[in-house]
């Protein structure tokens, strides 16, 4: 069974890729287009506590999620940042971080930090069918 900070970010519905040790999942605030949660799936509450395997999964699982947003959206940088102050176990903000807007069914995504620190505050209003989309098109090119 997922961990409770797993499940607070969406799980199952927000799945993009779910692997061994990690999940990937559509963040629900958009603060830049493709905003991600990437989770370990273990009780770890800190990040020496994740386990040897779950670190030695973590660099094919960064490859895959960098691949994908850039294939997707074509960031111009990537941020992760591993905040853990509300949601106890060890997750990961996947930030793509871009340049000049973004546009994804109709919806006009900024990034109104770069080029410094996101905005994590901010974020685009998403309407739930095109929210879908957006993680139906993330899994479809992802590639593990």
């Amino acid at each position: 069974m997922p961990n409770e900070t797993i499940q607070k970010f969406g799980y199952p519905k927000n799945v993009v890729a779910e692997y061994d040790h990690w999940v990937v999942l559509l963040r629900g605030m958009q603060s830049t287009l493709g905003s991600l949660i990437l989770a370990c799936n273990e009780d770890a509450e800190s990040l020496p506590a994740v386990s040897p395997a779950a670190y030695a999964q973590l660099p094919a699982v960064t490859a895959a999620l960098e691949r994908a947003l850039h294939e997707a959206f074509g960031f111009d940088k990537i941020n992760y940042l591993l905040l853990m102050m509300v949601d106890k176990h060890v997750h990961f903000h996947v930030l793509p971080r871009y340049s000049t807007p973004r546009t994804f069914e109709g919806v006009e995504f900024k990034d109104p930090g770069w080029p410094r620190a996101p905005a994590l505050g901010e974020a685009t209003q998403v309407p739930d069918d095109t929210f879908e989309k957006l993680r139906a098109h993330l899994a479809g090119v992802w590639k593990k």
